[in-house]
């Protein structure tokens, strides 16, 4: 039985600061979803500098997010990057909140996931018009209120990601086999957090 892959778990302050900057965390999405590519193609669908860009990939590269992919370069003077992980990364809040920068810098990065996120999602809906009936109807947008213990909420989370390796492993497997028809990028935006009612009730 093949060993299950996890995330890379960011622990360090000084990496998770990487995507406190909300132009590394776009170049990051482009690159999960192009698999590969120089810093003068993210250049272009970022709209910024390539001087720029190939700052952001290389301070990335420099914690281990991206390394470079030389075998996809044909004449060696243009340097190709991918993803170091193709698990993504994923960090706790609650290894960076024991002091107020790390509590800072949590925040700074959870907000810039959300409106990256948001950006996306916004974009679909300008859009959905242009899809096939098929997608629109495939597309969902659900919210669920279960009352959980912290332990059952993470369990759940746990639960989710192991579903959605599964169906992304089986894509992987069906895409390399030749299976392309009709397979597109999705992306699966999910929050599973507390809350209480105004009147301070669970």
């Amino acid at each position: 039985m093949a060993k299950e892959k996890k995330t890379p778990g960011i622990t360090d302050l000084d990496a998770l600061k990487v995507f406190a900057h909300p132009l590394r965390i776009a170049l990051y999405r482009h690159l999960r979803t192009a698999e590969a590519a120089t810093a003068s193609q993210l250049a272009e669908q970022v709209d910024e500098a390539v001087a720029l860009v190939s700052y952001h990939l290389r301070k990335m590269a420099a914690h281990g997010f991206l390394v470079e992919a030389p075998e996809l370069s044909t004449d060696g003077r243009e340097r190709w990057w991918k993803l170091a992980s193709d698990r993504g990364w994923s960090f706790r809040s609650s290894d960076f909140t024991g002091d107020p920068e790390g509590a800072a810098v949590v925040g700074q990065v959870t907000r810039h996931l959300l409106a990256s996120r948001a950006e996306r999602y916004s974009a679909y809906l300008d859009q959905q018009a242009a899809w096939p009936e098929e997608w629109t109807d495939a597309a969902f947008s659900s919210e669920y209120t279960p009352r959980l213990t912290a332990a059952e909420l993470a369990g759940l989370g746990e639960e989710i990601a192991a579903l959605v390796q599964r169906y992304g492993e089986r894509g992987r497997a069906a895409e390399a086999a030749g299976d392309t028809t009709g397979r597109e990028h999705v992306a699966l935006h999910l929050y599973g957090f507390p809350y209480r009612s105004p009147g301070g009730t669970a």
